[in-house]
């Protein structure tokens, strides 16, 4: 791209961003700081200008914010035109335009993606629309279901003991609500932290007094005459009673607008390369349409090259700049989305933070504090080398371990560190479950590389 299209496209051209989310927001703010002049236009679905979601499991539901008032803050005006409400339905890459549902087109220069991702709905339709069954990820999800919490159900059932489903679960049993928690696998958050970890999450529920049912899937939800749900049946033959559900199975990425659009989006995200840019059907680069935040999936240097889905609050923010940056910079100023992915969660009083990929590791090493005593940090291998850290209260040394990473220091980790104990010193297996089970945890997901590693083959949808 010469020097003088890119001029132009700074003066006087047109980006239009899908997505009015985190990712959306900060592409947006981050082009007006880089002094792009042109056109801005922001689609949502949501009639809700950009607000913040990780309070919505947590504050939210205790009541402690209100879904209404958690507006993302804003840095700088970012003179923009919003269409709210209205979801895009269709790309035409041709013509450079996103089509709308309510039949309008825009048309583009430059193109992000930044749709994000849903919550997964319970698979049995009916039952789904059942009364007293949610999902939660967006405000009006968390406002709806706090309403209900307000009303004193007899007991609350957690389907899936993710990150998710486990706040959700920490937040009824603060509020005084009998609560049930069924996981397919052996353990929560099994999928992102692994077994070893995982049984240390068993025991906070079962202390705090969650009813964990682990092993077990939940095979039918049952209503009243109502319409009311009133019971769900698992399956070990168990019933559980039950007036509200929240169904917590992670999550589905909003692609399917874009079928039949020749880009290389599919189930697993959009593909785009490290610049953050998208990949069309035939797996080559695009120049005017990138992808940012949750619904992308993009090779990381410091994993093996690995492509990387993350549902990140850090990765949705990173990610973004650097979309927005080589949007409308020249090839040889465009820079590499190298981003070490960083999670949090609090759960049950306790603060839980990961850097990393810990489902890379097939070891870990409890290389600071106890498991016994829930205060602890896990470091995890793969192939000689420091691949993630987990710290459950213990988040003080994260960077530390962050820059390990980065560094690509050898594992197992034989230097001394604070707070070391002999049940650190030898590595153990990390015990995640076999990747071909679906599990209800990870935040982060590998689509590719080794043949060993998770692997999914990419088969397109009518294109």
């Amino acid at each position: 791209m010469d020097t003088d299209h890119v001029d132009r496209l700074r003066r006087e051209g047109r980006i239009v961003i899908v997505g009015a989310s985190l990712a959306g927001l900060t592409a947006a703010e981050t082009l007006r700081a880089e002094d792009f002049e042109g056109s801005l236009t922001l689609i949502g679905d949501e009639q809700y200008e950009p607000y913040d979601r990780p309070p919505l499991s947590k504050a939210v539901l205790l009541g402690k914010a209100s879904a209404n008032h958690t507006e993302l803050p804003r840095t700088r005006d970012i003179d923009a035109k919003w269409r709210l409400g209205v979801p895009a339905s269709g790309l035409d890459m041709t013509a450079k335009r996103v089509r709308l549902a309510d039949g309008d087109e825009v048309e583009y220069d430059r193109l992000l993606i930044a749709t994000g991702v849903r919550a997964r709905p319970w698979p049995k339709q009916a039952e789904a629309e059942l009364d007293g069954v949610f999902v939660l990820r967006t405000r009006d999800d968390a406002a709806a279901l706090y309403r209900h919490l307000e009303a004193r159900p007899r007991r609350v059932l957690v389907i899936g003991a993710g990150f998710a489903g486990s706040e959700v679960a920490s937040a009824c049993r603060e509020r005084g609500l009998e609560v049930t928690v069924a996981e397919r696998a052996g353990a929560p958050l099994v999928g992102a932290v692994g077994g070893v970890v995982g049984a240390v999450s068993a025991g906070m529920h079962r202390d705090n007094g969650v009813d964990l049912r682990t092993g077990v899937t939940v095979t039918a939800l049952e209503g009243d005459a109502a319409g009311r749900v009133r019971a769900a049946h698992l399956s070990d033959e168990s019933v559980v009673e039950t007036d509200l559900v929240v169904v917590s199975l992670g999550s589905l990425r909003n692609t399917e607008w874009l079928t039949g659009s020749g880009l290389g989006a599919g189930p697993r995200g959009i593909a785009c390369d490290a610049g953050c840019r998208a990949f069309d059907i035939s797996g080559i680069v695009t120049d005017d349409i990138f992808v940012a935040g949750d619904v992308a999936r993009s090779p990381n240097a410091l994993f093996g090259y690995q492509f990387l889905s993350l549902e990140h609050w850090g990765n949705a923010v990173a990610q973004a700049r650097t979309a927005a940056h080589n949007m409308i910079s020249p090839s040889s100023e465009r820079r590499p989305h190298l981003y070490v992915p960083a999670f949090w969660s609090a759960q049950f009083g306790v603060n839980i933070k990961s850097v990393g990929v810990p489902s890379m590791g097939d070891q870990l090493m409890i290389t600071q504090g106890s498991l016994a005593e829930r205060r602890f940090v896990a470091v995890y291998g793969y192939q000689g080398r420091i691949i993630a850290a987990v710290s459950f209260d213990n988040a003080r040394w994260l960077e530390f371990y962050a820059r390990e990473i980065e560094r690509g220091a050898p594992f197992p980790v034989e230097y001394p560190t604070v707070d070391r104990r002999p049940e650190g010193a030898q590595p153990m297996p990390s015990d995640f479950p076999d990747p071909s089970l679906p599990t209800h945890g990870p935040t982060v997901t590998l689509t590719g590389y080794s043949p060993a590693d998770r692997r999914m083959v990419f088969t397109p949808a009518r294109h």
